[in-house]
């Protein structure tokens, strides 16, 4: 395939690296990666061992030595050159992402334009990388707080978004002058590997030093718990799910690291009286459907007022049945595969458990065969009434199923039943009443940490922070001031005067 060749990506790949140089390593194992599009083979990559990762850590912090002293526009730079080599690539390493992952090419097209926005951000954030000057209570002295380069960034990555959520992390912390460690999900480690190979164009025409910008692709069990126990990385960010995110916090502060989670969603639009049903019906289909539901801010619930219940139930339905579920390369289709039979299993256990707990299937929910589906993983998504209380309603399935759920009286029991799961990611209020939208928005409304008013759940804007509440885990990344995360805080005073005041007026006689 042209795009394979086009991004370096070889019949056997290598699984660690450091910018330029590949460790050679390959008796640790070789993962053959399938696609979930058409189910053919792909190529493999060679598992790194806990010796690579060793030497890759160690010119992580050698590098981190030369670039925390780099001043932060002339950081920015060498990300605006990385977001200009995106560009250069961006059909093809798309193409790779929808064709390794499954989701749509608009989507994976759409996800290296993400990686692209966040260059821009980040070359603007070099130069705003602010402090604050505070009043001293002492005469002659002058506070203020700055902030310095953390050192070594961890990031883990998910399968669903394969590039854009390492670019969140990663172009960001490279302006705030640290160095960068990846870890990919082993179910899509080839988009990764591209990534590491545009990244080597820059870091040789700028002449950067090895560890500036870090790959491994090993075992979770003996190279991902090096990560998360290694002192010299201040900071892991990790995307997956909770039980992920809770063993790595613990993990990550025993030794008093930190972390940033971005774990399950079980995001909610809240349909009331006075919804615009035209507006609303793109953002809740997408947002079920989109990525085959596996996305962190997929919606999984609908909370509908019972007046109008009916009508949204039957437009909801007939909007599905229009759905084309195919190969994703196909721009034609709506709706790509799961990522491998293992969540066609999840998407058929969770269909199976609703209908225990008493909810109903009311269209879609089948495993699709025959031709086009030979992989074994492509579903029809489902729709499903039922009760906010199902146990299974209250976990996050990661596939296409919409819960319908019925509110009665005012948008306050509707907020209620949104915030009544223990995730706590993305939430949509559809009104035009601005009394119901403001009560959504207040403190006594959505507990999430993204809270829409007429626009759906998924997806975010690079401009904002990113990242939720509760069970979802907590920190940010991306936009806003997330950037600080990746900083180490410093307070300063200087005593300007000849003579040094102590606090509460304490006198020494020297």
């Amino acid at each position: 395939m042209d795009f394979l060749k086009q991004l370096g990506i070889k019949e056997k790949n290598f699984g660690a690296s450091t910018g330029i140089e590949w460790n050679g390593t390959i008796d640790q194992g070789e993962l053959k990666i399938f696609s979930p599009v058409d189910g053919k083979y792909i190529a493999s990559v060679y598992l790194a061992s806990e010796d690579d990762y060793d030497k890759i850590i160690s010119r992580g912090v050698e590098a981190f030595k030369h670039w925390k002293v780099v001043p932060a526009p002339k950081r920015g730079e060498v990300v605006r050159q990385i977001g200009l080599q995106l560009r250069k690539y961006k059909n093809a390493l798309g193409t790779l992402v929808s064709y390794e992952m499954g989701k749509s090419l608009q989507e994976g097209k759409g996800e290296v334009q993400e990686m692209i926005d966040i260059c821009d951000f980040a070359v603007g954030q070099s130069r705003q990388l602010y402090g604050s000057t505070m009043v001293s209570e002492r005469e002659q002295h002058r506070m203020y707080d700055q902030y310095h380069p953390l050192g070594i960034v961890g990031t883990i990555s998910a399968f669903n978004f394969p590039v854009a959520v390492w670019s969140w992390n990663t172009m960001i912390a490279t302006v705030c002058g640290d160095t960068n460690l990846w870890k990919p999900s082993s179910k899509v480690p080839l988009t990764a590997i591209a990534v590491q190979n545009i990244l080597g164009e820059v870091i040789k025409a700028n002449n950067l030093p090895e560890g500036l910008f870090n790959l491994i692709v090993g075992r979770g069990s003996s190279i991902g718990e090096k990560l998360l126990n290694d002192k010299r990385i201040p900071l892991v960010s990790i995307t997956g799910s909770t039980e992920v995110g809770r063993h790595g916090a613990q993990v990550i502060a025993k030794r008093f690291g930190k972390a940033i989670l971005e774990l399950g969603g079980n995001n909610a639009i809240i349909l009331t009286p006075n919804t615009d049903l035209k507006v609303a019906l793109p953002a809740i289909v997408f947002g079920a459907v989109g990525t085959a539901g596996q996305r962190c801010t997929s919606t999984r619930r609908v909370i509908i007022h019972d007046s109008i219940y009916d009508k949204v139930k039957e437009t909801i339905v007939k909007a599905y049945s229009g759905l084309r579920v195919g190969d994703p390369l196909d721009e034609a289709n709506h709706v790509g595969p799961l990522i491998d039979t293992s969540a066609v299993g999840e998407f058929k256990k969770a269909l199976e458990r609703v209908e225990e707990e008493g909810g109903s299937v009311i269209y879609g929910g089948e495993v699709l065969v025959g031709a086009g589906y030979e992989s074994g993983c492509y579903v029809n998504p489902a729709v499903v009434e039922a009760e906010n209380s199902f146990q299974i309603v209250q976990e996050e399935t990661f596939a296409p199923i919409l819960y319908l759920v019925q509110y009665q009286g005012d948008v306050n029991n509707a907020i209620e039943l949104q915030n009544d799961v223990v995730q706590g990611l993305s939430s949509a209020i559809f009104t035009q009443n601005l009394l119901e939208a403001e009560e959504f928005l207040s403190a006594a409304g959505s507990d999430c940490g993204i809270a829409n008013v007429n626009i759906g759940t998924s997806g975010a804007e690079i401009g904002g922070a990113f990242g939720g509440e509760k069970e979802t885990g907590g920190g940010r990344e991306s936009g806003s001031d997330a950037w600080k995360a990746y900083m180490r805080r410093q307070t300063n005073t200087i005593n300007y005067g000849k003579s040094l005041p102590l606090a509460q007026g304490i006198k020494f006689d020297i």
